[in-house]
């Protein structure tokens, strides 16, 4: 962060020198003042030279520029300087930049993403650091690299099979000494064989392909490999072994390339029966009806209580069950109260408030953040009404104007959010004691109900591909959130319940922007936060699985405000969901269900183990599921900087199917 700062403030800083009419530091410049400011310790002064009052940085130690003018960076090379820090994404910027040579240096961190975008990079050199996670898969669209040493750090996961792809790799693909985990894939069987491959010194596993170049290896470019076999190493792999069914690769979550998800067998083996697949499988159906039999009841009871306290404070109520939204009839018979505002968000919505404060009305939901009706207009179609949990705590009249008018704010901002997969935010009305919400009413209930059972779900478990569909679309909908909308959101509380589907059974992201109305019902508009939905959600019993791990307090509830990385660790929790068909807290061992897949994947395995039952004779899916699993491990990793972002997860699902 404080480098982030110290950025902007340099931007700042020739932005004032630009309009003053003194040199400005160019682009190229600025963006090495951010590797400069990410540098912890420099202890030999190789970045001295380095200073925004230079009008370019062609001048800079360790920095060359291209011929012709312009101050344009073609090559970064500081060996063996002895830096600190990490790799700022604003290197990106350096469009023509062709060597970027950083080795035997102590940089930590990840490889940045946006490295992808230096389409002129020939050579990228950062041996002998100390960076961690995965290779970046925009490595291998890195259309000139020709050269490639990432040896000697601390990089995991398994090997990226698009770097064999790169068309003008010639020189060095040096991988030595991580610790990648999983197979060599099969495309580096095409990589030229003038080029020096080194995979020496990790943990990959499995038999070498016996494939194009990689025939051609000797022995040295796999050694330290313990579990490795094949030709040219002397260690036989085992013949003997089942493969039946695919098995859960070792990996650490990252996001995974689908068409790799699955492992493949060398040979057709005689299938065998095993006893514990169909008895696990009985005892977990069994488990499942029992669980949405007690389910189905409690919410029953949950349904009936709601409604009769509804009933008790409504002033209308209809022998049906149905109740009226116009609890306070009698103080709004005298044309309305001052303060009161009913805002039609939508052009096209064209009920009356008093329409719709006499309707029908029935709960469908209720939570600590209030109640969610059905509401059934005398003509049009039904409507989702959530009233908010708001109580009058008799603030003066200047704080019950702030407060209605950071009310009018936020409900406005959530209106503008127009995406095919977030619920649509139709009208709002706002009372000193009353505030309401108005969206377009969705028939299919939620994820959650469809998964585990409810009063909307259907008898027939959802086939796969409507799951993968499901969880597309809600993919979509959140990166709409966090990305692409007016405003960069944060929803604060993703949750399979918060999915909800409509007729076609297309998702619909709901919710956002609840949080921070419900926790701001006592706030003026200057003491609340900036970010829409940054107030934490308010989740009970086994809710608290969605909340990330950097955001629990030690007794597991949220304490911090929710972030854009708190989205993506609860939504590959519902990716799970979708996956296996359990509750967030139905691992095994006492664990949760995130912590339960991962340590399956660990040991890896069995598929059968892990995934849904319903989903085990769609044998199609297999390598789709286990797709998906890759992108939920990714989205739930513990350290949040090693999650991708909403957009790289949306993009991720959509290639899988």
């Amino acid at each position: 962060m404080a480098a982030v700062l110290a950025v902007a403030a340099v931007l700042a800083a020739a932005v004032a020198a630009s309009s003053s009419g003194a040199a400005a530091l160019n682009t190229d410049g600025l963006a090495l003042l951010a590797l400069k400011f990410a540098v912890s310790d420099d202890p030999g002064g190789a970045l001295a030279t380095w200073s925004d009052a230079d009008a370019d940085p062609c001048a800079w130690s360790g920095v060359s520029c291209a011929g012709g003018g312009g101050g344009r960076v073609s090559a970064v090379e500081l060996a063996n300087a002895s830096l600190a820090g990490y790799l700022p994404s604003e290197l990106s910027l350096l469009s023509e930049l062709q060597a970027l040579s950083l080795p035997y240096n102590r940089l930590a961190g990840q490889i940045p993403v946006a490295i992808a975008a230096l389409q002129r990079l020939a050579t990228l050199d950062l041996a002998h650091n100390l960076l961690s996670g995965q290779v970046p898969p925009g490595i291998g669209r890195l259309i000139s690299l020709a050269r490639l040493d990432l040896s000697s750090n601390q990089l995991n996961g398994s090997l990226p099979p698009a770097i064999a792809g790169l068309p003008r790799l010639s020189g060095v693909l040096n991988l030595s000494y991580n610790h990648f985990t999983g197979g060599i894939p099969p495309e580096y069987g095409g990589i030229p064989v003038a080029v020096s491959l080194d995979l020496r010194g990790n943990d990959l596993a499995g038999e070498i392909p016996q494939v194009g170049s990689l025939v051609n290896q000797g022995p040295t470019a796999f050694d330290g490999n313990p579990r490795l076999c094949g030709f040219p190493l002397k260690v036989e792999c085992a013949g003997g072994t089942s493969r039946d069914e695919p098995r859960i690769p070792e990996a650490n979550g990252g996001l995974a390339d689908p068409g790799a998800a699955a492992e493949v067998g060398r040979r057709p083996p005689k299938r065998r029966s095993s006893p514990t697949v169909p008895i696990l499988a009985a005892v977990v159906v069994v488990a499942i009806v029992a669980g949405v039999a007690l389910q189905w009841q409690c919410r029953r009871r949950c349904a009936a209580a709601a409604a009769v306290d509804e009933e008790k404070s409504s002033s209308g109520k209809e022998k049906s069950g149905a109740v009226t939204l116009a609890g306070s009839e009698d103080r709004r018979s005298g044309g309305g109260e001052e303060g009161e505002v009913f805002v039609a968000v939508d052009d096209g919505f064209g009920m009356e408030l008093e329409e719709l404060l006499r309707a029908s009305a029935y709960v469908v939901g209720k939570s600590r953040g209030g109640i969610v009706y059905r509401v059934v207009p005398g003509h049009g179609p039904a409507v989702a009404v959530r009233r908010l949990s708001e109580p009058d705590d008799g603030d003066s009249e200047g704080s019950g104007w702030r407060r209605r008018r950071a009310f009018e704010a936020e409900a406005a901002a959530i209106g503008r959010a127009r995406h095919p997969n977030v619920a649509r935010l139709r009208a709002y009305y706002y009372a000193p004691d009353e505030k309401l919400l108005i969206y377009d009413y969705l028939p299919n209930g939620s994820l959650h109900s469809a998964l585990h059972g409810g009063p909307t779900a259907s008898p027939t478990p959802l086939p796969w591909s409507v799951r993968l569909s499901i969880v597309q679309g809600a993919a979509r909908g959140l990166a709409y959130l966090h990305e692409c909308s007016p405003r960069r959101y944060v929803h604060g509380c993703i949750k399979s319940s918060k999915i909800l589907l409509d007729d076609e059974l297309r998702a619909h992201v709901s919710g956002f922007g609840l949080a921070r109305l419900v926790a701001g019902a006592h706030k003026t508009a200057a003491g609340s936060s900036k970010k829409l939905g940054s107030a934490a959600c308010a989740l009970r019993g086994g809710a608290v699985s969605y909340v990330a791990p950097e955001l629990r307090a030690p007794g597991g509830a949220p304490a911090a405000a929710a972030t854009q990385k708190g989205d993506v660790f609860a939504f590959g929790v519902v990716l799970l969901e979708a996956v296996t068909g359990r509750e967030p807290t139905e691992g095994e061992g006492g664990l949760d269900l995130e912590a339960w897949v991962r340590r399956a994947f660990k040991e890896e395995r069995p598929l059968s183990e892990v995934v849904d039952p319903t989903l085990l004779g769609e044998v199609h899916a297999k390598k789709q599921v286990l797709a998906v699993f890759h992108v939920a491990l990714g989205c739930t990793e513990p350290d949040p900087e090693m999650r991708p972002r909403m957009r790289a997860v949306a993009e991720s699902l959509d290639r899988i199917g």
